[in-house]
């Protein structure tokens, strides 16, 4: 008997492209968004890559090849075990009309990392029942701006103000999903934690009088456990369609915080740092609470052997949003997301035709920005673009259903209009990973 140890160095490959993805996106993330001052700073999107490329589409999507995080009640329909991770790179122009500005920034960020398994028994799918489990781990909102404004007091001096904050949000889930016939119902459950960090720092400038600078600082961290549940459910139109409805929401969520407040005089040192002159007010671990809003999606998809098409409707109720029982410049907002697939290859097609066996994927969506500050609702919208490519030679795809699909995903768009001060323009591109268990299994011949 020979054996032979034929994907060491594919594993190998793909692990160090990994760790190339990751640290390109820990060293190049330097996102400066002044929006991301308000409310819990700006929202990751929150879905796959592979949804991504359709518009976001995922209350009613479900894929043996992904995994659906944002409707946790797809893991019912997880066949093997899916390791999916994900990265982006976005360049961002923000332009300004009062005073006319344009600021651009590039940055590169991580998206999600992620593991899925099937749990079902032999005996529970003999009954026709499909247990599925993930966990992982995902940004939810990034802060980080960092504003300097000048400006002159009547009647007193000029005075400059810098403006600069940092944090976000996280999330460690573990979600699982029981299929029994054609009905899913699932929840994801984990921990939510991040920290809210920002400071205002005020300069009186005059050419006779020396002012002393002030610094008002609030540092914060919270953490708490979140759960939100999901439904979906097939109907078989005939024997090569399908159409499948999906839900999912969660309730408010209260995390604890604790913060630290400050507020004290300072001056630059010959470096461009500070010091501390004296503490004017300081105080330590006040507890405290964040209420979360609460949100839901619906939608559907519908699939056949070539082509897939889906709409999600989508709110949340940030109305409610409160950091230490204070509102902020936030509103309800929704989301509309529609999207396709089409997938060429037939059941006879040849291995030889690679493109035949990409998956092509469109959509867009639209809605109101959940930040708002003054009268005007900044819309946010995009059309987006994506490719679903097989790694893996087609042969071992065909015969042995081992995969490694390399998912792409093109956002073009923007947040605000004409009646906006801040316009944002959003090129964003994401890249993603996703293989089974097979792929890393040891082949052996005789």
């Amino acid at each position: 008997m020979h054996s032979a140890k034929l994907i060491t160095a594919n594993n190998k490959k793909w692990i160090g492209l990994i760790s190339t993805i990751l640290f390109y996106t820990v060293a190049f993330a330097q996102e400066n968004s002044p929006y991301s001052r308000y409310g819990m700073g700006d929202l990751v999107p929150n879905q796959n890559i592979s949804t991504k490329g359709m518009g976001g589409i995922s209350a009613g999507y479900s894929d043996f090849q992904s995994i659906n995080f944002v409707n946790p009640a797809s893991l019912g329909n997880i066949s093997n075990t899916i390791f999916d991770i994900g990265t982006e790179v976005d360049s961002r122009i923000l332009k300004s009309t009062n005073p006319a500005k344009k600021f651009t920034a590039t940055n590169a960020l991580f998206s999600y990392i992620q593991l899925g398994f099937p749990l079902a028994s032999q005996k529970m799918m003999k009954k026709n029942k499909f247990w599925g489990m993930s966990f992982g781990l995902r940004p939810v909102s990034r802060i980080n701006y960092k504003i300097e404004k000048n400006e002159r007091l009547a009647d007193i001096d000029s005075i400059n103000t810098l403006y600069e904050g940092s944090g976000g949000i996280s999330q460690a889930f573990l979600g699982t999903a029981l299929r029994i016939k054609n009905f899913n119902i699932g929840f994801n459950v984990g921990y939510m934690f991040g920290n809210k960090d920002f400071s205002t720092r005020r300069s009186f400038i005059n050419d006779s009088v020396v002012y002393y600078k002030s610094n008002s600082a609030t540092k914060s961290t919270f953490g708490g456990v979140f759960v939100n549940g999901a439904i979906q459910y097939d109907v078989k139109i005939n024997e090569t369609s399908t159409l499948r409805i999906g839900a999912y929401g969660s309730l408010q969520q209260d995390v604890k915080a604790q913060k630290d407040d400050l507020r004290e005089t300072f001056a630059y040192d010959a470096n461009g740092g500070t010091f501390k002159i004296d503490s004017i007010y300081a105080q330590n671990g006040v507890k405290g609470t964040i209420q979360y809003p609460s949100n839901f999606g619906i939608g559907f998809t519908f699939s056949n052997k070539h082509w897939l098409f889906g709409l999600d409707y989508e709110a949340t109720q940030w109305n409610n949003y409160r950091f230490y029982n204070t509102t902020d410049q936030v509103q309800n907002n929704f989301t509309i997301r529609a999207g396709t697939q089409y997938y060429p290859a037939k059941n006879n097609t040849s291995s030889k035709k690679y493109f035949n066996f990409v998956k092509y994927r469109a959509g867009f969506f639209y809605g109101p920005d959940y930040i708002k500050v003054g009268d005007a609702t900044r819309p946010q919208y995009a059309i987006t673009l994506g490719t679903g490519m097989p790694l893996t030679s087609l042969q071992r795809l065909s015969y042995s259903g081992e995969y490694v699909l390399l998912n792409t995903a093109l956002e073009v768009g923007g947040r605000g209009n004409k009646n906006t001060n801040l316009r944002e323009s959003i090129v964003r591109f994401s890249v993603g990973l996703s293989m089974n268990a097979r792929w890393f299994s040891k082949r052996k011949y005789d």
